[in-house]
């Protein structure tokens, strides 16, 4: 896996499932899509780029805050996430449930969102269509695919994140 084009301090993503950061590597699963350059909404991919690592949500219920460097912030009950590209005010955005629009409820019984990288993907401003809800996340056993984020063991995340400086960015190569 090429660093070539990679800020000082980046994760760097390959399409053959590993992540990397500072000399370590971690393995990833990707969106059942691949990685694409032409994302949209539903298609199941990993959009290829440079994407800022806005802030960390993580269940308190669950887990002790992460140690990171990022700005981090507790989930709630009622915690969602606009994926509805008819919703030009809130696509790829948080939103408080219930909602009407298509949303993702980021409050998960499966623990897959117990830690929630936010990726600055489509998100300056949002773009209808162009994707949403693209996160760094925990994989499921055995690193199935995901429907377009990157996911890594919680053990593994956990460890990422502790390596992350301010400023970071995940940089997904294609």
């Amino acid at each position: 896996m090429s660093r070539a084009g990679a800020g000082l301090g980046d994760i760097v993503v390959g399409a053959d499932g590993w992540a990397g950061l500072g000399g370590r590597r971690w393995r990833c699963a990707l969106g059942r899509g691949g990685i694409t350059t032409a994302k949209r909404e539903g298609d199941g991919a990993t959009p290829a780029g440079r994407w800022p690592l806005r802030r960390l949500l993580w269940r308190a219920d669950r887990l002790a805050r992460p140690a990171t460097m990022l700005p981090c912030a507790p989930l709630w009950p009622d915690d969602g996430w606009c994926d509805d590209p008819a919703d030009a005010a809130n696509y790829n955005r948080p939103v408080r449930l219930p909602y009407a629009g298509s949303h993702e409820a980021l409050w998960r019984s499966d623990g897959l969102y117990d830690v929630i990288g936010i990726l600055g993907h489509n998100d300056d401003p949002p773009v209808p269509g162009l994707g949403s809800a693209i996160f760094l996340h925990v994989a499921e056993a055995g690193l199935p695919p995901t429907a377009g984020c990157v996911a890594l063991p919680l053990a593994d995340l956990l460890a990422l994140l502790a390596a992350v400086r301010p400023g970071a960015a995940m940089r997904i190569l294609p």
